[in-house]
């Protein structure tokens, strides 16, 4: 301060300079000069978000319904979900499901019903718990096979349209919804009948990847109790749409990732039957080397058993005669396992054994485990 005074003495020349730039920033305050004024521009520079603007950077859009893919954060935050497009096997199990539920929803309802897959998709747990538009009917079912559960969501507008056609509604009404009120008995059990018959169908559509029989553990209005995973977990969401002429409404079905892993070898085909693991090339090498390969064989003339103390008395000159006879046949061993027997001869220069049996069950067991 005391450096400022002396360059600045209240008397000199750039007294009146100081003050107008005190002045001005005074004038700026006291006229509203932040809007007229040079700071006008600082504040520029520091505006404020809106909410649709937070909403884009965080990647939340609240207007689609999630199909689309994700921006900002919530794209890093993501980023760790599996892709369902890396199960390519899924694709052509859903497809089958359509198929399977178009006529056998056309044979339950006596209708003319068409069911279209919306979309697949890979979603958490949780996010998808509190994206359920209520009020509407969970089915919590059970893969025995799996040894896991699975969730199946009917919303609104279809459980009063399959209400609606199953009691005789007239075509060419929409069906009647009455809020704010908790389903019926009636309502339930005709809901909870074409559950079985989506389930059922589900069944079918993954019998010739692997068979899995999916039963209805409970039904649930309430998202809070359909639980079966935790909020982080990765699941499939897969949104099926059917129509009644004009009724109709969306099924959702959400398989947890856990549930899907004792088959995901097999959903990783890209087409049915693939085999993993093998490569042609590499087996045609190694057959070929084990076709050459050296291997030792022994011939046993004849085997004897002695006392372990005999054993130990043997010395220098001591002889044991053998049960052979030059007309007895010698066995042939690879290690330990018996090949065959032969007659002991001479080839040449050369002592040789002629086989005279076909190989042994051991022997042939042996080759087996190795193929």
């Amino acid at each position: 301060m005391a450096q400022w005074a002396s360059e600045n003495p209240p008397g000199g020349g750039d007294a009146s300079g100081g003050a107008n730039a005190f002045g001005d920033f005074s004038g700026g305050m006291g006229g509203g000069g932040w809007d007229d004024g040079g700071g006008g521009d600082m504040m520029g520079s520091e505006r404020i978000l809106n909410q649709d603007e937070i909403d884009s950077l965080l990647g939340f859009d609240l207007s689609g319904d999630g199909a689309d893919d994700r921006t900002g954060i919530r794209a890093i935050i993501n980023s760790a979900l599996v892709s369902y497009e890396r199960l390519p096997m899924l694709e052509i199990v859903f497809d089958r499901l359509v198929r399977l539920m178009t006529t056998s929803l056309r044979n339950f309802t006596s209708d003319n019903v068409e069911v279209s897959l919306d979309n697949i998709s890979s979603i958490r747990f949780g996010d998808y718990l509190n994206s359920i538009p209520l009020p509407a009917i969970l089915a919590v079912f059970r893969a025995e096979e799996l040894d896991n559960y699975g969730l199946l969501t009917v919303d609104s507008n279809l459980i009063y349209s399959i209400v609606d056609v199953l009691l005789g509604g007239r075509r060419g009404t929409a069906a009647m919804r009455i809020e704010g009120r908790p389903y019926t008995t009636i309502e339930r059990v005709l809901v909870q009948r074409m559950i079985e018959v989506v389930l059922h169908d589900l069944k079918s559509a993954f019998e010739p990847l692997h068979p899995v029989n999916f039963s209805l553990d409970r039904l649930e209005t309430n998202p809070r109790f359909a639980a079966i995973a935790r909020p982080a977990n990765a699941a499939i969401l897969v949104k099926l749409r059917i129509d009644m002429e004009d009724r109709g409404g969306r099924i959702e079905l959400l398989l947890p990732y856990a549930t899907l892993e004792p088959i995901r070898k097999m959903l990783l085909q890209q087409f049915m039957g693939e085999k993993f693991g093998r490569d042609n090339i590499w087996e045609g090498h190694l057959a070929t080397e084990l076709w050459t390969t050296q291997m030792e064989v022994r011939a046993v003339l004849d085997e004897q058993q002695l006392p372990l103390s005999r054993v130990l008395d043997l010395k220098v000159g001591d002889t044991l005669m053998l049960n052979a006879t030059p007309e007895s046949l010698v066995e042939l061993r690879a290690g330990a396992i018996p090949l065959t027997r032969g007659r002991m001869g001479r080839r040449n220069h050369s002592i040789a054994v002629r086989a005279e049996a076909p190989l042994t069950p051991a022997a042939k067991k042996a080759v087996q485990k190795l193929k």
